[in-house]
Protein backbone atom coordinates (compact mmCIF):
# COMPACT_ATOMS: atom_id res chain seq x y z
CA UNK A 1 0.00 0.00 0.00
CA UNK A 2 3.22 2.21 0.13
CA UNK A 3 4.03 2.37 -2.61
CA UNK A 4 1.65 4.40 -4.19
CA UNK A 5 2.59 6.66 -1.90
CA UNK A 6 6.50 6.39 -2.75
CA UNK A 7 6.18 10.41 -5.27
CA UNK A 8 5.02 11.66 -2.05
CA UNK A 9 7.38 10.48 0.17
CA UNK A 10 10.44 11.57 -2.21
CA UNK A 11 8.61 15.28 -2.24
CA UNK A 12 9.07 15.22 1.83
CA UNK A 13 12.28 13.59 1.32
CA UNK A 14 13.21 16.77 -0.67
CA UNK A 15 11.16 19.61 1.39
CA UNK A 16 13.42 18.01 4.70
CA UNK A 17 16.66 18.58 2.72
CA UNK A 18 16.08 22.34 2.03
CA UNK A 19 13.24 23.60 4.56
CA UNK A 20 15.80 26.82 6.06
CA UNK A 21 14.26 29.21 8.31
CA UNK A 22 12.47 27.88 11.18
CA UNK A 23 8.70 27.06 11.14
CA UNK A 24 7.47 30.54 9.74
CA UNK A 25 9.54 29.84 6.74
CA UNK A 26 8.78 26.31 6.67
CA UNK A 27 5.01 27.02 6.15
CA UNK A 28 6.04 28.81 3.13
CA UNK A 29 7.86 25.81 1.70
CA UNK A 30 5.26 23.83 2.17
CA UNK A 31 3.00 25.93 0.24
CA UNK A 32 4.82 25.61 -2.75
CA UNK A 33 5.69 22.05 -2.53
CA UNK A 34 2.65 20.37 -1.24
CA UNK A 35 -0.21 22.90 -2.70
CA UNK A 36 1.20 24.34 -5.87
CA UNK A 37 3.61 21.71 -7.32
CA UNK A 38 1.75 18.83 -6.60
CA UNK A 39 -1.74 19.17 -4.71
CA UNK A 40 -1.66 16.73 -2.31
CA UNK A 41 -3.78 19.59 0.18
CA UNK A 42 -5.09 22.84 -0.67
CA UNK A 43 -4.27 26.11 0.78
CA UNK A 44 -7.45 26.60 3.22
CA UNK A 45 -6.45 23.11 4.45
CA UNK A 46 -2.63 23.94 4.76
CA UNK A 47 -3.73 26.93 6.88
CA UNK A 48 -5.97 25.72 9.01
CA UNK A 49 -3.27 22.66 9.66
CA UNK A 50 -0.38 25.27 10.36
CA UNK A 51 -3.21 26.90 12.46
CA UNK A 52 -4.20 23.97 14.56
CA UNK A 53 -0.24 23.18 15.34
CA UNK A 54 0.33 26.17 16.54
CA UNK A 55 -2.77 25.67 19.57
CA UNK A 56 -0.01 22.22 20.22
CA UNK A 57 2.65 21.78 22.45
CA UNK A 58 5.86 20.71 20.52
CA UNK A 59 7.10 20.84 16.85
CA UNK A 60 4.50 23.12 14.85
CA UNK A 61 6.35 22.50 11.51
CA UNK A 62 6.69 18.95 12.36
CA UNK A 63 3.18 18.42 13.13
CA UNK A 64 2.15 19.88 10.41
CA UNK A 65 3.81 17.79 7.90
CA UNK A 66 2.37 14.85 9.95
CA UNK A 67 -1.04 15.80 9.47
CA UNK A 68 -0.64 15.91 5.77
CA UNK A 69 0.61 12.58 5.50
CA UNK A 70 -1.98 11.23 7.98
CA UNK A 71 -4.74 12.74 5.32
CA UNK A 72 -3.50 11.10 2.56
CA UNK A 73 -2.84 7.43 4.01
CA UNK A 74 -4.05 7.10 7.90
CA UNK A 75 -1.83 7.00 11.00
CA UNK A 76 0.79 4.57 9.22
CA UNK A 77 1.75 7.66 6.45
CA UNK A 78 1.16 9.90 9.19
CA UNK A 79 4.36 7.81 11.02
CA UNK A 80 6.44 7.24 7.99
CA UNK A 81 6.18 10.88 6.56
CA UNK A 82 7.26 12.32 10.38
CA UNK A 83 10.54 9.61 9.59
CA UNK A 84 11.12 10.89 6.80
CA UNK A 85 11.20 14.45 7.23
CA UNK A 86 13.14 14.27 11.04
CA UNK A 87 15.63 12.13 9.16
CA UNK A 88 18.14 14.41 7.60
CA UNK A 89 18.31 17.35 9.93
CA UNK A 90 18.69 14.40 13.43
CA UNK A 91 21.54 11.89 11.56
CA UNK A 92 23.20 15.34 10.64
CA UNK A 93 22.46 16.46 14.22
CA UNK A 94 23.51 13.59 15.28
CA UNK A 95 26.66 13.41 14.29
CA UNK A 96 27.77 16.62 15.02
CA UNK A 97 27.64 15.60 18.52
CA UNK A 98 30.64 13.43 17.68
CA UNK A 99 32.82 15.46 15.45
CA UNK A 100 32.48 18.54 17.24
CA UNK A 101 35.79 18.47 19.11
CA UNK A 102 37.71 17.10 16.01
CA UNK A 103 36.53 20.79 14.49
CA UNK A 104 38.03 23.82 15.64
CA UNK A 105 34.55 25.55 16.56
CA UNK A 106 36.31 29.24 16.04
CA UNK A 107 37.25 27.90 12.33
CA UNK A 108 32.99 26.97 11.65
CA UNK A 109 32.18 28.90 8.47
CA UNK A 110 28.81 29.10 7.28
CA UNK A 111 29.64 31.81 4.82
CA UNK A 112 27.72 29.43 1.89
CA UNK A 113 24.16 29.98 4.14
CA UNK A 114 24.52 33.49 4.50
CA UNK A 115 21.76 34.48 1.84
CA UNK A 116 19.51 31.58 3.62
CA UNK A 117 17.72 34.83 5.57
CA UNK A 118 16.70 36.68 2.40
CA UNK A 119 15.79 33.38 0.85
CA UNK A 120 13.45 32.33 4.40
CA UNK A 121 12.19 36.24 3.85
CA UNK A 122 11.40 35.56 0.23
CA UNK A 123 9.61 32.26 0.79
CA UNK A 124 7.27 34.35 3.46
CA UNK A 125 6.28 37.08 1.48
CA UNK A 126 5.74 34.31 -1.12
CA UNK A 127 3.32 32.39 1.46
CA UNK A 128 1.65 35.73 3.09
CA UNK A 129 0.37 36.62 -0.67
CA UNK A 130 -1.08 33.28 -1.38
CA UNK A 131 -2.59 33.19 2.16
CA UNK A 132 -3.57 36.97 2.43
CA UNK A 133 -5.80 36.44 -0.64
CA UNK A 134 -8.10 33.65 0.66
CA UNK A 135 -8.22 34.70 4.78
CA UNK A 136 -8.40 38.61 4.23
CA UNK A 137 -11.58 39.31 3.11
CA UNK A 138 -13.56 41.47 5.09
CA UNK A 139 -13.16 44.11 8.03
CA UNK A 140 -12.50 41.65 10.89
CA UNK A 141 -10.31 39.71 9.21
CA UNK A 142 -8.36 43.01 8.74
CA UNK A 143 -8.50 43.95 12.27
CA UNK A 144 -7.10 40.51 13.42
CA UNK A 145 -4.57 40.33 10.75
CA UNK A 146 -2.99 43.91 11.54
CA UNK A 147 -3.13 42.86 15.60
CA UNK A 148 -1.71 39.81 14.75
CA UNK A 149 1.04 41.77 12.99
CA UNK A 150 1.95 44.20 15.80
CA UNK A 151 1.57 41.62 18.45
CA UNK A 152 3.92 39.05 16.95
CA UNK A 153 6.96 41.57 15.89
CA UNK A 154 6.64 42.89 19.40
CA UNK A 155 6.33 39.95 21.27
CA UNK A 156 8.05 36.93 18.94
CA UNK A 157 10.24 35.56 21.44
CA UNK A 158 7.53 35.16 24.03
CA UNK A 159 5.99 31.43 23.43
CA UNK A 160 2.59 32.35 24.10
CA UNK A 161 2.34 34.71 21.19
CA UNK A 162 1.23 32.30 18.63
CA UNK A 163 -1.16 30.02 20.39
CA UNK A 164 -2.76 33.53 22.17
CA UNK A 165 -3.46 35.41 19.12
CA UNK A 166 -4.74 32.61 17.27
CA UNK A 167 -7.44 31.68 20.23
CA UNK A 168 -8.53 35.40 20.10
CA UNK A 169 -8.69 35.70 16.45
CA UNK A 170 -11.40 32.64 17.11
CA UNK A 171 -13.05 34.24 19.79
CA UNK A 172 -13.34 37.55 17.42
CA UNK A 173 -15.07 36.18 14.64
CA UNK A 174 -17.33 34.52 16.60
CA UNK A 175 -18.94 37.81 17.73
CA UNK A 176 -21.26 37.59 14.86
CA UNK A 177 -23.36 34.85 14.32
CA UNK A 178 -24.62 35.81 10.57
CA UNK A 179 -22.00 35.47 7.76
CA UNK A 180 -21.62 31.65 8.31
CA UNK A 181 -23.78 29.62 8.86
CA UNK A 182 -24.26 25.79 10.51
CA UNK A 183 -22.30 22.93 9.04
CA UNK A 184 -23.00 19.82 9.72
CA UNK A 185 -20.55 17.14 9.91
CA UNK A 186 -21.01 13.95 10.74
CA UNK A 187 -18.72 12.78 14.36
CA UNK A 188 -16.19 10.20 13.79
CA UNK A 189 -15.08 7.73 16.59
CA UNK A 190 -12.20 9.01 18.47
CA UNK A 191 -9.17 6.71 19.29
CA UNK A 192 -8.18 7.27 22.78
CA UNK A 193 -5.00 4.99 22.90
CA UNK A 194 -2.49 7.73 21.79
CA UNK A 195 -3.07 10.44 24.63
CA UNK A 196 -3.07 7.35 26.88
CA UNK A 197 -0.22 6.35 25.08
CA UNK A 198 0.90 9.96 25.39
CA UNK A 199 0.09 9.80 29.16
CA UNK A 200 0.83 6.69 30.34
CA UNK A 201 4.95 7.64 29.12
CA UNK A 202 4.90 10.80 30.72
CA UNK A 203 4.35 9.61 34.03
CA UNK A 204 6.59 6.59 33.62
CA UNK A 205 9.29 8.49 32.58
CA UNK A 206 8.91 11.29 35.49
CA UNK A 207 8.78 8.65 38.21
CA UNK A 208 11.47 6.47 36.92
CA UNK A 209 13.45 9.62 36.52
CA UNK A 210 12.74 11.05 39.85
CA UNK A 211 13.43 7.49 41.42
CA UNK A 212 17.01 7.26 39.79
CA UNK A 213 18.34 10.54 41.17
CA UNK A 214 17.08 10.04 44.62
CA UNK A 215 18.51 7.08 44.41
CA UNK A 216 21.43 8.11 42.82
CA UNK A 217 21.21 4.53 40.20
CA UNK A 218 24.48 4.08 38.43
CA UNK A 219 24.45 5.01 34.67
CA UNK A 220 20.84 6.82 35.22
CA UNK A 221 21.88 9.09 32.67
CA UNK A 222 20.29 7.59 29.82
CA UNK A 223 16.65 7.29 32.13
CA UNK A 224 17.04 11.30 32.48
CA UNK A 225 17.94 12.19 29.38
CA UNK A 226 14.54 10.99 28.04
CA UNK A 227 12.47 12.31 30.73
CA UNK A 228 13.81 15.58 30.59
CA UNK A 229 13.97 15.55 26.23
CA UNK A 230 9.91 14.08 26.25
CA UNK A 231 8.91 16.76 29.00
CA UNK A 232 10.27 19.26 26.97
CA UNK A 233 8.63 18.08 23.85
CA UNK A 234 5.33 17.56 25.74
CA UNK A 235 5.09 21.45 27.34
CA UNK A 236 7.31 23.25 25.14
CA UNK A 237 5.08 26.45 22.92
CA UNK A 238 6.72 28.48 20.33
CA UNK A 239 8.73 26.55 18.54
CA UNK A 240 12.68 25.68 18.62
CA UNK A 241 13.68 29.27 19.63
CA UNK A 242 11.92 28.87 22.67
CA UNK A 243 12.90 24.96 23.46
CA UNK A 244 16.69 25.92 22.96
CA UNK A 245 17.43 28.33 26.05
CA UNK A 246 15.27 25.51 28.02
CA UNK A 247 17.88 23.35 26.89
CA UNK A 248 20.66 24.85 27.90
CA UNK A 249 19.14 26.20 30.67
CA UNK A 250 18.50 22.24 31.73
CA UNK A 251 21.73 20.57 30.39
CA UNK A 252 24.68 23.32 31.10
CA UNK A 253 23.20 26.36 34.11
CA UNK A 254 21.64 23.53 36.39
CA UNK A 255 24.33 21.10 36.31
CA UNK A 256 26.58 24.27 37.56
CA UNK A 257 24.37 25.02 40.46
CA UNK A 258 24.04 21.49 41.59
CA UNK A 259 27.63 21.23 41.82
CA UNK A 260 27.85 23.83 44.43
CA UNK A 261 25.87 21.83 46.93
CA UNK A 262 26.71 18.38 45.95
CA UNK A 263 30.18 18.56 44.31
CA UNK A 264 29.99 14.32 44.43
CA UNK A 265 27.73 14.78 41.79
CA UNK A 266 29.63 14.88 39.23
CA UNK A 267 29.90 12.01 36.84
CA UNK A 268 26.32 10.98 37.00
CA UNK A 269 24.55 13.98 36.11
CA UNK A 270 24.01 15.42 32.27
CA UNK A 271 26.22 18.17 32.15
CA UNK A 272 27.28 20.04 28.38
CA UNK A 273 29.69 22.69 28.56
CA UNK A 274 28.20 25.91 27.73
CA UNK A 275 30.11 26.44 24.57
CA UNK A 276 29.56 23.53 23.00
CA UNK A 277 25.86 23.82 23.54
CA UNK A 278 25.83 27.28 21.77
CA UNK A 279 27.77 26.00 18.65
CA UNK A 280 25.19 23.15 18.57
CA UNK A 281 22.59 25.99 18.60
CA UNK A 282 24.24 28.34 15.95
CA UNK A 283 24.91 24.95 13.60
CA UNK A 284 21.26 23.42 13.74
CA UNK A 285 20.08 27.45 12.35
CA UNK A 286 22.31 26.52 9.38
CA UNK A 287 20.76 23.02 8.52
CA UNK A 288 17.20 22.28 6.82
CA UNK A 289 14.62 20.63 8.73
CA UNK A 290 13.08 20.80 11.97
CA UNK A 291 15.01 23.24 14.73
CA UNK A 292 13.81 20.45 17.20
CA UNK A 293 16.87 17.94 15.88
CA UNK A 294 18.83 19.88 18.23
CA UNK A 295 17.65 17.23 20.70
CA UNK A 296 19.80 14.37 18.44
CA UNK A 297 22.78 16.63 18.98
CA UNK A 298 21.93 17.01 22.97
CA UNK A 299 21.51 13.72 23.53
CA UNK A 300 24.64 12.54 21.97
CA UNK A 301 26.84 15.11 24.07
CA UNK A 302 24.69 13.95 27.00
CA UNK A 303 26.21 10.31 26.86
CA UNK A 304 29.72 11.04 25.20
CA UNK A 305 31.44 10.27 28.50
CA UNK A 306 29.82 6.83 28.34
CA UNK A 307 31.25 5.23 25.10
CA UNK A 308 30.70 5.65 21.55
CA UNK A 309 27.39 3.37 21.79
CA UNK A 310 26.28 5.00 24.37
CA UNK A 311 26.88 8.18 22.35
CA UNK A 312 24.63 6.48 19.48
CA UNK A 313 21.74 5.41 21.90
CA UNK A 314 21.71 9.10 23.37
CA UNK A 315 21.52 10.66 19.68
CA UNK A 316 18.59 7.81 19.56
CA UNK A 317 16.78 8.99 22.85
CA UNK A 318 17.06 12.59 22.06
CA UNK A 319 15.28 12.17 18.67
CA UNK A 320 13.01 9.66 20.13
CA UNK A 321 12.05 11.23 23.26
CA UNK A 322 11.53 15.22 21.21
CA UNK A 323 9.52 14.24 18.56
CA UNK A 324 7.33 11.29 19.68
CA UNK A 325 4.73 13.69 22.56
CA UNK A 326 4.36 16.06 19.38
CA UNK A 327 3.20 13.05 16.84
CA UNK A 328 1.05 11.43 20.00
CA UNK A 329 -0.83 15.08 20.96
CA UNK A 330 -1.44 16.20 16.97
CA UNK A 331 -2.58 12.41 15.94
CA UNK A 332 -5.02 12.52 18.69
CA UNK A 333 -6.01 15.91 18.75
CA UNK A 334 -6.78 16.62 15.51
CA UNK A 335 -9.82 13.76 15.34
CA UNK A 336 -11.31 15.62 17.74
CA UNK A 337 -10.81 19.00 16.13
CA UNK A 338 -12.45 18.01 12.71
CA UNK A 339 -16.11 16.84 15.15
CA UNK A 340 -15.85 20.00 17.08
CA UNK A 341 -16.23 21.65 13.00
CA UNK A 342 -20.18 20.60 13.06
CA UNK A 343 -20.48 22.78 15.53
CA UNK A 344 -20.70 26.56 14.07
CA UNK A 345 -18.95 28.34 17.00
CA UNK A 346 -15.63 26.71 15.87
CA UNK A 347 -16.49 26.71 12.23
CA UNK A 348 -16.33 30.40 11.93
CA UNK A 349 -13.47 30.46 14.41
CA UNK A 350 -11.45 29.35 11.23
CA UNK A 351 -12.03 32.79 9.79
CA UNK A 352 -10.30 34.31 12.62
CA UNK A 353 -7.42 32.06 12.80
CA UNK A 354 -6.49 31.94 9.37
CA UNK A 355 -6.68 36.05 9.81
CA UNK A 356 -4.47 35.71 12.67
CA UNK A 357 -1.75 33.13 10.64
CA UNK A 358 -1.81 35.49 8.06
CA UNK A 359 -0.71 38.41 10.48
CA UNK A 360 1.67 35.98 12.12
CA UNK A 361 3.56 35.34 8.99
CA UNK A 362 3.84 38.83 8.17
CA UNK A 363 5.11 39.98 10.98
CA UNK A 364 7.58 36.35 10.78
CA UNK A 365 8.97 38.04 7.37
CA UNK A 366 9.06 42.00 8.76
CA UNK A 367 10.70 40.16 11.82
CA UNK A 368 13.48 38.45 10.27
CA UNK A 369 14.14 41.17 7.36
CA UNK A 370 15.32 43.38 10.55
CA UNK A 371 18.74 41.42 11.05
CA UNK A 372 19.13 41.33 6.70
CA UNK A 373 21.43 44.07 5.39
CA UNK A 374 19.06 45.90 3.08
CA UNK A 375 20.01 49.26 3.29
CA UNK A 376 23.23 50.56 1.90
CA UNK A 377 25.53 50.62 -0.77
CA UNK A 378 27.19 47.39 -0.25
CA UNK A 379 27.06 44.29 -2.34
CA UNK A 380 25.97 42.19 0.54
CA UNK A 381 22.64 44.54 0.43
CA UNK A 382 22.06 44.63 -2.80
CA UNK A 383 22.50 40.55 -3.17
CA UNK A 384 20.15 40.62 0.17
CA UNK A 385 17.38 42.37 -1.88
CA UNK A 386 17.97 40.35 -4.84
CA UNK A 387 17.67 37.17 -3.67
CA UNK A 388 13.91 38.01 -2.29
CA UNK A 389 12.74 39.59 -5.09
CA UNK A 390 14.27 36.55 -6.90
CA UNK A 391 12.49 33.80 -4.72
CA UNK A 392 9.13 35.47 -4.37
CA UNK A 393 9.13 35.44 -8.49
CA UNK A 394 10.50 32.20 -9.14
CA UNK A 395 7.99 31.07 -6.65
CA UNK A 396 4.87 33.10 -7.32
CA UNK A 397 5.46 32.56 -11.47
CA UNK A 398 7.40 29.45 -12.13
CA UNK A 399 7.06 25.97 -11.44
CA UNK A 400 10.83 25.94 -10.39
CA UNK A 401 11.09 23.39 -7.55
CA UNK A 402 12.13 25.04 -4.22
CA UNK A 403 14.93 22.86 -3.32
CA UNK A 404 16.08 23.99 -6.27
CA UNK A 405 15.97 27.84 -5.16
CA UNK A 406 17.78 26.70 -2.23
CA UNK A 407 20.61 25.44 -3.63
CA UNK A 408 21.01 28.36 -6.00
CA UNK A 409 21.02 30.46 -2.98
CA UNK A 410 23.56 28.35 -1.33
CA UNK A 411 25.64 28.28 -4.30
CA UNK A 412 25.45 31.84 -4.27
CA UNK A 413 26.38 32.31 -0.43
CA UNK A 414 29.77 30.10 -1.86
CA UNK A 415 31.20 32.39 -4.55
CA UNK A 416 30.02 35.90 -2.95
Amino acid sequence: MMHRHVPFLKNVFFYSITAYGGPQAHIAMMMKMFVQKTPYVTKEELLEYNAFCNLLPGASSTQTVTLIGYKRGGVPLAVVTLLVWIAPACILMGAFSFLLHYIDQGSLHTNIFKFIPSLAVGFLVYASVMAFGISIRNTITWVIMLVGIAATYFLFNSPWVFPLLIVLGGVATNLSHKRIPQVERKPSKIKWWNIWLFAIIFLIAGTTSELARKNEWPHRKPINLFENTYRMGSLVFGGGHVLMPMMYEQYSVRPKIIYETRPNAKGNIIDIDKDDMTTGMGIVRAIPGPVFSIASFTGGMALKDEGKHMQVLGCLIGTIAIFLPSALLVLFFFPIWNNLKKYAVVYRSLEGINAAVVGIMIASTLYIMKDISLVGTNSNSLINIGVIITTFCLLQYTRIAAPLIVVACVILGYFF
